[in-house]
């Protein structure tokens, strides 16, 4: 039982395991997903989604979902 994880942009750079899976019985949420898959304290404007799609750190994960993790979109 798992959950896909996968970090995209510049977090992809920070990440040891840009794609990994963790455990669907250790995490119920996105947030929890971030905490298995990292060491690194999720950033506080960090993009999520479930299943391609948008969603909020608190949304709950179940097994065979894909997590992903974008950096804040900036630009002018």
């Amino acid at each position: 039982m798992s959950i896909t994880v996968k970090f995209f942009a510049s977090l992809r750079e920070q990440i040891a395991n840009p794609v990994t899976d963790v455990d669907s019985a250790l995490a119920s949420t996105v947030a929890q997903v971030w905490s298995q898959a990292t060491d690194a304290p999720m950033p506080e404007h960090v993009l999520c989604s479930v299943n391609l799609e948008h969603c909020e750190s608190n949304t709950k994960v179940k097994d065979g979902d894909e997590v992903a993790f974008f950096p804040p979109i900036t630009g002018g």
